[in-house]
């Protein structure tokens, strides 16, 4: 992963604004769900005709190992099963399959830079992905940050399933998938039941900022930082959320552009800092 931080915006519009948040893109995949678990067509369910096997634009391009390096194998192994199964199990929508590397894997992977800067000085390399849902951006950063420790945040079981299938299959070893609300995990931490603050919380349109910031802040040791994915609207959201933000004991809340790729459209990220 290149370490500069730059540049987001997908293909007509940033992902969380198209998407407003995943839970919404997996509820649109659902909809024309047969009882086998298999999409139907918009035609006819009883349709014999076979459509053409779709392929990502992004196939075969060179820019992917140049911003994947070395995560590229555990990431194409991540794509392939999501080119299988993403949008028949609700986790993408029918028009993400052709872009799955531009929209959801070369995106997610733009949160990189900062949990690295975050972490550079710390002696334990801790990242909570608060609403992994499809594995965005968690599973994308830890395959990208393998001397890292990532706890995927998921309170769906299907997700969790989803997700628990994905470390198997992409042999990660640095991620623990843990069933819960951002609350449950909260509670523990103030309780000192077995968890500790995290040095860095991660998420793509989960929640506006009103809300995120409750989700998350608490997450985080003293000096930690939150990472969150967000759509055109992250300043009026920063903006509109300042005083749930300082009282969870944020500071410095921004939004900075992130790089995608060479040639892509830069993303926005929003960083908040923890006193």
């Amino acid at each position: 992963m290149p370490d500069h931080v730059s540049h987001e915006t997908v293909r007509g519009g940033d992902v969380a604004d198209g998407m407003q948040d995943d839970a919404a893109a997996r509820a649109t995949a659902h909809d024309g769900m047969t009882d086998g678990g298999m999409a139907m067509s918009g035609e006819s369910a009883g349709s014999t005709v076979a459509s053409a096997p779709v392929t990502d634009e992004l196939d075969g391009s060179p820019l992917l190992a140049d911003v994947l390096g070395d995560a590229l194998p555990k990431l194409e192994i991540f794509h392939d099963k999501l080119m299988r199964e993403g949008e028949p199990r609700g986790l993408i929508g029918p028009r993400d399959v052709a872009i799955v590397w531009e929209r959801h894997i070369l995106n997610s992977a733009a949160v990189v830079p900062f949990i690295r800067e975050t972490t550079r000085n710390e002696r334990y390399k801790t990242v909570a992905d608060i609403g992994s849902g499809g594995g965005f951006p968690g599973l994308v950063a830890a395959a990208c940050l393998p001397d890292h420790r990532f706890t995927l945040i998921e309170p769906m079981e299907r997700r969790v399933e989803w997700l628990d299938e994905c470390v198997r299959e992409m042999g990660l070893k640095n991620v623990e998938v843990v069933r819960a609300r951002s609350e449950e995990i909260i509670a523990r931490i103030r309780k000192r039941d077995g968890l500790y603050p995290f040095a860095v919380a991660t998420c793509r349109a989960v929640a506006p900022m009103t809300k995120l910031s409750g989700w998350t802040l608490p997450l985080l040791k003293s000096h930690g930082r939150l990472v969150a994915l967000k759509g055109r609207s992250a300043q009026a959201e920063i903006d509109k959320a300042a005083k749930e933000i300082a009282k969870r004991g944020g500071v410095r809340p921004r939004v900075v552009e992130a790089e995608v790729g060479p040639g892509l459209e830069p993303t926005h990220v929003v960083l908040v800092d923890k006193r």
